[in-house]
């Protein structure tokens, strides 16, 4: 997997999780996940999947 895909895909993963975290805490509505903090914890997992793709796609280019 390339660099800038890998960048990609954890900005996407960042994006979706804090998405997810807000309608877990009921800041977003309209979706039924509106208000559910199980969806909090799925976002939690997503960030921090997303960031560590980041720190590692970074970590490859500065390798180079």
């Amino acid at each position: 997997m390339g660099r800038i895909v890998s960048a990609v895909i954890g900005i996407v993963l960042c994006i979706v999780g804090v998405i997810w975290i807000v309608q877990g805490l009921g800041s977003l509505h309209g979706s039924p996940m509106t208000g559910h903090s199980e969806w909090s914890y799925a976002g939690v997992v997503l960030v921090v999947a997303g960031v560590g793709l980041l720190g590692w796609s970074g970590y490859r280019a500065l390798r180079r």
